[in-house]
């Protein structure tokens, strides 16, 4: 009897902090949920625009549900104008540009890492300064040089110039401090060479980290404009970001195909971010750690 009347007081305690509990949940879950729909109603609009007319755009309320005009404004993006080929062209640019990238800043990385030379440290110095210049003032000078070595329009314009990326080399180097250097002695007593031991057993170690790299150099490729509008000048070879700007018309401009066209743009870097989901969520926590 004692020991029931001991224990009655907590009792009501417990139920408080236990109902606190699940109102706190239930409002952070219903926060996460209006701030979820509040980030993907652009985008869900932005793709329900592109089956409608440009005049539908503009109604108020404004349209929320698919209309039918998604089969013209595919007529007019694929049949009227080069946009096909300017998104292929845009996926060959993406795609070797993030091979090269990564490769490059993987290969920086690990060099300045793992191996002792000299002016080690300031060849990193300069290449994280290099991060304090804005982008825009590279240009004039790169299109100089692009235009001197008879680059203009062409693909290796748009994808030489920034095939070193500092971000990349930093993150990757980062990455690599925490490789064991013995795996790299025990390596090398076994007879592997340097592009071997890289190759074979440093890189592979590191799959979450590039796949961070790999995505971010994708994306800054993919979304590029202002350096593939000026280097590039045959509407065949503008990149899909460029060619999109071009349907924006002094007087007139189709709403419907712009933003389908912005719609199917952004699918590949979707894709890419769901078949490297996993590595990237663990790259980006690994780097959090370090």
């Amino acid at each position: 009897m004692t020991e029931a009347v001991l224990r009655s007081p907590s009792a009501p305690r417990a139920q408080r902090r236990s109902a606190g509990a699940v109102i706190r949940s239930i409002a952070i879950h219903v926060g996460l949920v209006l701030g979820a729909a509040i980030s993907l109603f652009p985008i869900y609009w932005m793709f329900v625009a592109g089956t409608r007319q440009s005049a539908d755009i503009y109604s108020a309320p404004p349209a929320l549900l698919p209309g039918g005009e998604l089969a013209a404004n595919v007529t007019t993006l694929f049949q009227d104008t080069t946009f096909a080929t300017n998104l292929l062209m845009s996926i060959v640019i993406a795609v070797v540009y993030t091979l090269l990238a990564g490769l490059v800043a993987a290969m920086a990385g690990f060099a300045l890492a793992k191996y002792s030379f000299r002016g080690r440290q300031a060849i990193l110095t300069v290449i994280l300064l290099t991060m304090t210049i804005p982008y825009q003032v590279t240009l004039v000078p790169l299109f100089e040089l692009m235009s001197s070595l008879g680059w203009i329009n062409t693909a290796q314009a748009v994808i030489l110039p920034f095939t070193l990326n500092a971000f990349g080399v930093f993150f990757m180097r980062q990455s690599f401090l925490a490789f064991p250097t013995e795996l790299i002695e025990a390596a090398r007593l076994d007879g592997a060479g340097d592009f071997r031991i890289f190759y074979r057993i440093a890189l592979p170690s590191i799959r979450p980290a590039l796949a961070v790299v790999a995505l971010l150099m994708f994306m800054f490729q993919w979304n590029s404009f202002l350096w593939p509008l000026l280097v590039l000048t045959d509407p065949q070879l503008y990149t899909a970001p460029v060619f999109l700007g071009t349907l924006v018309g002094l007087s007139q401009t189709d709403f419907g195909a712009l933003l389908l066209g912005t719609s199917i743009t952004t699918i590949p870097t979707l894709i890419f971010f769901l078949v490297f989901q996993k590595q990237f969520v663990s790259g980006i926590l690994a780097g959090a750690l370090k």
